[in-house]
């Protein structure tokens, strides 16, 4: 298993712990981003190592190899000589080489599995990385959009609430009471002076446009005819 698999375990794990928590969608996504930027050094850094510790055995590999084919040389000369005792021997040498190189060949193809799947995982996840970090500011601005909705929906809520209106309707009762009051305050009171006479100029005028009426020629008409 690579690290960065062990990384998507660990990073579900904590989403999960954070939505359970209601955290700030905000706080998640740089979450993520931070732990995928720190899961990318440390695979690169394994990754390095394992590149370096790939090359010490090539190199170890490559000493096997030598040492095989010199032992092969050496035997083939003491066949060559009518040595064959030390051509046995030289054989011996031989095979103990080729044995260890087939030990360190083993372990060089596992080291480039290794350095393989790590390249794959330093792969997928800067695609990842790279996709987090064009989502982010699209997310957040969502998140603001749809915090500022969902506190102007509990507004409209609160604002319809049964305990708003009577409220409401208590401020209405009030107003209206302060106005009766201010329509009682002159209610009873004497009329001033200047009333009176505003009225008895009043009643002149009624009188004088009465007496106009009375002396008109159709009036008159009419009283005669009742006459």
């Amino acid at each position: 298993m690579g690290i960065f698999t062990r990384f998507k375990d660990i990073i579900a794990s904590n989403m999960n712990a954070m939505l359970d928590n209601a955290e700030d969608p905000e706080k998640l996504i740089k979450l993520m981003i931070r732990e995928m930027e720190d899961t990318l050094i440390e695979i690169k850094s394994s990754c390095a190592s394992t590149i370096a510790e790939q090359k010490k055995v090539e190199r170890l590999f490559d000493g096997m190899v030598e040492k095989e084919n010199f032992w092969v040389k050496k035997a083939k000369l003491a066949v060559e000589k009518g040595k064959d005792n030390l051509a046995r021997q030289a054989l011996q040498q031989k095979r103990i080489y080729a044995q260890k190189a087939e030990t360190v060949e083993e372990e060089l193809i596992e080291l480039g599995s290794i350095v393989d799947q790590y390249r794959n995982d330093i792969e997928e996840l800067e695609n990842k990385l790279k996709s987090a970090r064009e989502k982010q500011r699209l997310l957040v601005q969502r998140h603001i959009r749809a915090k500022s909705k969902k506190n102007a929906q509990e507004e409209i809520r609160r604002a319809d609430s049964i305990e708003i209106m009577q409220k409401f309707e208590t401020l209405e009762n009030h107003i209206e009471r302060m106005e009766a009051e201010a329509d009682l305050v002159n209610y009873g009171r004497p009329a001033k002076l200047e009333d009176e006479f505003d009225a008895l100029e009043a009643d002149d005028d009624i009188e004088a446009e009465l007496d106009k009426l009375k002396s008109s020629p159709s009036s008159k008409n009419n009283e005669t005819i009742d006459a």
